[in-house]
């Protein structure tokens, strides 16, 4: 099955195939086949739209040998402030929890790219479409414990629509909270490397997303806080066409690479050598 939640071609339509087998893309409307799109990385081989990746395949793409070693999720307790909207906010964990297999939007592993010992930690799209709160902040700052142990590199690839609201001033906190933990690696004189993805928005961008050593996105990546209809509404003017893309912003300074799905483990891994090289 792929890892991106795209919409399946109905089985009677393909009654020789098995079940999900076909899948649709969002972008272009055609049809492709599931391990065919797996392969390709969750990128369209026909529009080359860029869907979210989970962390399993992240980590096998990324470590050497796909190698690794996966990190202790943090354990917090649910909905500290009791939040109800269509359904409570315990609810509505319990489904995500059961639909993704994750128990929450984030996860990490520690392994080497390129021979450079790096903890490699993941925003899950699929999960609450990749929101942070206190699970996100406290397993940003685990991983960063972890790399200072091991004086490790750290690589975040980001997806994610913001802070999750349904914690409310607690989500927010997570910014103050993970940018003092790239201030730790700062210190330590660890490379810090961040990969956007589409898409990265709202208080993730505002903090440790914007913060890497070297800033890479992925090609086409939607990036920014607010987002382009509520800024043209705002200030009551058309933007461009390509306003926060990839392309777009590292045009304008913000991203220092862009790059395809498929170059990542390279690239990173000769960033890595050399910044891990300067260091020495």
């Amino acid at each position: 099955m792929p890892n991106s939640k795209l919409p399946l071609l109905p089985d009677e339509k393909h009654t020789n195939l098995e079940k999900g087998l076909w899948i649709v893309c969002k972008k272009c409307g055609e049809r492709i086949f599931a391990p065919s799109f797996e392969k390709n990385l969750n990128v369209c081989p026909k529009c080359n739209y860029y869907y979210p990746m989970r962390p399993e395949p992240r980590f096998d793409m990324m470590f050497d040998d796909s190698e690794y070693t996966v990190l202790r999720d943090p354990m917090l307790k649910d909905n500290p402030l009791g939040f109800v909207d269509t359904k409570s906010y315990t609810e509505r964990l319990k489904d995500y929890r059961k639909t993704t297999g994750y128990p929450d939007g984030a996860n990490s592993a520690l392994g080497n790219i390129n021979g450079v010992k790096t903890v490699v930690w993941v925003l899950n799209f699929d999960f609450m479409g990749g929101s942070m709160g206190r699970f996100v902040g406290e397993s940003f700052l685990k991983s960063v414990e972890m790399a200072l142990k091991n004086n490790a590199a750290f690589v975040a690839f980001v997806a994610s629509g913001g802070a999750r609201m349904q914690e409310g001033v607690l989500s927010l906190m997570q910014m103050a909270r993970t940018t003092l933990g790239v201030s730790n690696l700062k210190k330590a004189g660890l490379p810090y490397i961040v990969v956007l993805t589409n898409p990265t928005m709202g208080g993730v961008t505002a903090s440790f997303a914007m913060l890497g050593d070297v800033a890479i996105a992925e090609e086409g990546a939607e990036i920014g806080f607010a987002g382009k209809r509520v800024i043209e509404n705002t200030i009551k003017k058309k933007l461009p066409e390509d306003f926060q893309t990839s392309e777009y912003l590292q045009k304008h300074g913000v991203v220092d690479i862009v790059i395809k799905r498929k170059d990542e483990k390279e690239v990173i891994g000769n960033i890595l050598s050399i910044l891990t090289k300067k260091k020495v």
